[in-house]
């Protein structure tokens, strides 16, 4: 049992949320479930990591801030994964040994709660996520190696989607495994769904590289003790369904992924260099003056256009195929040429002169992004062409 050197700790003034399997508080830095009856857990936890029938509270703590905080990084470094484990948990007063600690740069305040159930089965999920610094792709190259002499480099933490998941029902211990599988996958399902990309390939992301998890399915030994997680069952469905939704609506809250605001030709095509800079940038070769002028002030008609951002994730979608051996590599540049020319004309509202745009476009396949600028010169000119 976890140990205290006060009778009220005081991140338990009051709840944030209660259930019959647990009570979760959110003070400050620091979001607190404690479970009020034994638990199977499974955790990234630095200290108790692992399968663990021990532990009494899982934590998620805002460690940093996501940028220029610099002394913090030194500060964990110095510590170890270890000290700063211990650490939470005595400004926690928690014993270290019956606590899952995970640490991020998530503001606690934008953790989202969501519950599935059906009959007397419960999931709860509590997550806190952000993309922007680290979304990676599983496969993508690694920034730092583990070796018996340490780490040999320092991963900043500018983005971490950390899960805390509890289940009301006992499950066997590979079905716990499994669920941390599931939930993987419905927490890759909402970043499919917004189209958030990788920052270290041209891949959509996957996850980030300082991801966490907690799951705890209670421990009961009169009840139906559950054997499998999988998609397939009724229990998967549910922790693959709420870790999702709680997943996305962390992503709205912390780094303002709504929907609607994902469907921008930044966003469409970030992963393969696109940049509000250099678009500008692009812009300003490809027009005069005076049509430079216009479209700066009025950039979020071309970037937020939604028959033009359709286009640019079917290039996006298309380019990924070819690159992917899909499509015939040989006639990626022909293929991309005919989304390139979708986009010109949608962006001029002249779907009739699509033919034209495409025979005034080309496409190099080293650099795609070209033939993207072009079709966004071509499309503004024409669509306040006096012709």
């Amino acid at each position: 049992m976890s140990t205290s050197v006060r009778e009220e700790p005081y991140w338990k003034v009051s709840p944030w949320l209660t259930a019959e399997t647990f009570v979760a508080y959110r003070r400050g830095r620091f979001l607190v479930v404690q479970l009020n009856s034994p638990h199977q857990v499974i955790s990234t936890s630095a200290w108790i990591g692992g399968l663990t029938c021990n532990v009494t509270h899982l934590v998620n703590h805002q460690s940093c801030e996501a940028k220029g905080h610099s002394d913090r990084y030194e500060e964990i470094a110095a510590l170890g994964l270890n000290g700063y484990h211990k650490s939470v948990c005595e400004q926690l007063t928690l014993d270290p040994e019956s606590t899952a600690v995970m640490g991020t740069a998530a503001n606690m305040i934008y953790a989202a709660h969501e519950t599935g159930s059906y009959e007397d089965v419960r999931v709860d999920a509590i997550v806190t996520a952000g993309v922007e610094g680290n979304a990676c792709c599983a496969g993508d190259p690694s920034q730092w190696q583990e070796t018996s002499a340490g780490w040999n480099k320092l991963p900043h933490v500018a983005g971490t989607i950390n899960t805390m998941l509890m289940l009301n029902q006992p499950m066997r211990p590979e079905a716990q495994v499994r669920a941390v599988s599931t939930a993987t996958e419905g927490k890759t399902a909402a970043l499919t769904e917004l189209g958030v990309s990788s920052r270290y390939s041209a891949d959509l992301a996957t996850g980030t590289g300082t991801d966490q998890i907690s799951i705890a399915s209670v421990i009961d030994a009169s009840r139906y003790t559950y054997a499998s997680a999988s998609p397939h069952t009724k229990v998967g469905e549910l922790i693959g369904s709420t870790v999702r939704r709680a997943t996305r609506t962390a992503l709205r809250w912390q780094n303002g992924l709504e929907p609607s605001i994902t469907r921008g030709l930044f966003h469409a095509l970030r992963r393969f260099g696109f940049s509000e800079a250099g678009f500008l940038e692009a812009m300003r070769v490809r027009m005069n003056d005076v049509s430079h002028c216009l479209l700066d002030r009025n950039r979020n008609a071309v970037l937020y256009e939604p028959q033009a951002a359709a286009a640019a994730y079917a290039f996006g979608s298309v380019l990924d195929r070819i690159r992917y051996g899909v499509l015939p590599a040989t006639s990626g540049a022909e293929i991309l040429r005919q989304q390139a020319a979708t986009l010109a004309a949608a962006l001029a509202a002249q779907p009739e002169s699509w033919h034209r745009f495409w025979t005034q476009l080309d496409v190099d396949i080293e650099q795609p992004l070209r033939a993207i600028y072009d079709a966004i010169a071509l499309g503004w000119s024409a669509k306040w062409s006096k012709d």
